[in-house]
């Protein structure tokens, strides 16, 4: 019986003390915290995450896309209808910028500050060489185009071999139809552009047709499409100036995709302009000096690819 109480007593005296429950349960409910913490912050960690995602899928949805179209020519007004139709279709705002020149609207493709450009066919194919640029789609004119050579109205320049000793006035000079095509049919007409003709570059349509109509040069080349717009908008007086030569046909003008661009993004922009309808989408093809648009490739373009090579101009 002694041994029995004696066991009780040590039983009974060595039950937890009220510090070392304290401590204990202090520890319990430390832990139990911990862990809610770090629940907590995984799950705040999961929240913030997807409004990151969700926020930037807004942004992109909100960020313009922005063209570059440097043949057009025509004012912010003029390209209204074409804006609205694409903010309509694509389902996000639309920027349409007019640069100054071929190469910058390639360099702008290039570090993808634009995302969609019309490029004639020498710009093309260098930026396809260089950027990988994606061709979308063309207008059906652009499958067959033509430069055509003008003078003033009482020049006596009737053909290219008229032109030996004359000023002469090239377009831009990463033009396919003003600078690339014109040099072309001058070799192929026995005209060397380099010691037949005084040449110089006006740097763009208009300006090569003012030269013409106000005699500063003797004759000049042109986008058939650009000089008929001029005459027909009251721009250029077609009294003063008259076409002498045309060229044979030739490939031209694409809308292209920045290489980067998400595809959706490539088919949408194309589905757009491949459905644009004469009759019921007038205000939009005439900004674009367009009838119809078709499917682009960049087979189409080995021939102007041989010529550029030729010319030393790719």
């Amino acid at each position: 019986m002694q041994d029995l109480s004696q066991f009780v007593r040590r039983s009974v005296s060595s039950r937890p003390s009220d510090a070392f429950r304290r401590k204990f349960c202090g520890m319990a409910i430390g832990l139990d915290f911990g862990r809610s913490m770090k629940l907590r912050t995984r799950t705040t960690a999961v929240v913030l995450a997807i409004c990151v995602l969700a926020a930037a899928s807004l942004e992109g949805a909100r960020k313009a896309i922005t063209l570059g179209i440097v043949m057009d020519e025509a004012t912010p007004k003029e390209r209204a209808p074409l804006r609205a139709y694409l903010m309509e279709t694509m389902k996000r705002p639309v920027d349409i910028e007019a640069p100054d020149t071929f190469s910058e609207t390639v360099a702008h493709l290039g570090d993808g500050s634009y995302d969609f450009a019309c490029l004639g066919a020498l710009m093309y194919i260098r930026a396809h060489a260089k950027y990988g640029v994606i061709p979308l789609v063309q207008r059906v004119v652009d499958l067959h185009y033509h430069t055509v050579f003008i003078t003033g109205a009482g020049s006596s320049i009737r053909s290219l071999s008229d032109l030996m000793g004359k000023q002469f006035a090239f377009g831009d000079i990463d033009s396919t139809s003003a600078h690339l095509m014109a040099s072309y049919e001058l070799k192929q007409g026995g005209i060397n552009p380099e010691t037949d003709l005084r040449t110089r570059y006006s740097g763009s349509h208009p300006a090569t047709a003012a030269m013409v109509e106000t005699g500063v040069v003797d004759a000049g080349a042109i986008d058939e499409t650009a000089f008929n717009f001029l005459i027909s908008n009251g721009k250029l007086d077609g009294k003063r100036v008259r076409v002498f030569y045309i060229s044979k046909p030739y490939v031209d003008y694409v809308y292209v995709a920045r290489k980067d661009m998400p595809e959706a993004e490539r088919e949408r922009f194309a589905r757009a302009l491949l459905a644009l309808k004469e009759g019921e989408d007038d205000p939009v093809l005439k900004s674009l000096h367009a009838h119809r648009f078709v499917v682009a490739n960049d087979q189409e373009y080995a021939t102007m690819r041989q010529i550029a090579h030729e010319l030393k101009m790719f």
